[in-house]
């Protein structure tokens, strides 16, 4: 029985910490409610983001008309997929942005030169507030402490959940 009890602990372990990663994650969706289309300002889309690693951009479109291509700064630039590092079709695609840096995205069907091209930045995820940190919020933009207070209760939100999931798992 102790054996049970130790597995027990360690599957709600692992489960709470799989959700708080999962659920801190936002999905950006470009273009909002106008999707990966031509003729939108896509710069303008994406300096209104605040992107983390660990967040996901995804696109919106016709998947026989569109898709999108990962490229460097040369094929954003020039509209080329020559040496594209990542291709989607699906119509609905999930990006996990996994590393810090900026990424380029475009469309690889001739929509690149009607605008359809993204260009992003990804940032660490922000350290936990400190003291310090604290006193100092009121230099941080209203839309950057907006995001960290949806995060915070996100992950407060993950950790009921598991209770409930974690509770059904011993019953069942």
């Amino acid at each position: 029985m102790k054996i049970w009890g130790s597995l027990l602990l360690l599957r709600l372990f692992f489960l709470i910490f799989t959700l708080n990663t999962l659920v801190s994650a936002t999905d950006h969706i470009v273009g909002a409610n106008k999707g990966w289309n031509p003729g939108i300002n896509y710069t303008l889309w994406s300096n209104n983001q605040t992107f983390y690693v660990g967040d996901f951009i995804s696109f919106r479109y016709q998947k026989n008309q569109y898709n999108v291509f990962q490229v460097n700064q040369t094929g954003y630039d020039n509209c080329t997929i020559e040496g594209a590092v990542g291709n989607w079709s699906s119509g609905k695609d999930f990006i996990f942005l996994n590393k810090t840096k900026r990424y380029y995205f475009i469309c690889g069907t001739g929509g690149c030169f009607n605008g359809m091209k993204v260009s992003i930045v990804v940032h660490p995820l922000p350290s936990p507030p400190t003291a310090s940190v604290a006193n100092t919020h009121h230099h941080l933009s209203q839309k950057s402490a907006a995001q960290k207070v949806f995060r915070s209760s996100l992950l407060v939100s993950s950790g009921a959940l598991m209770a409930v999931v974690s509770l059904a798992s011993i019953w069942f």
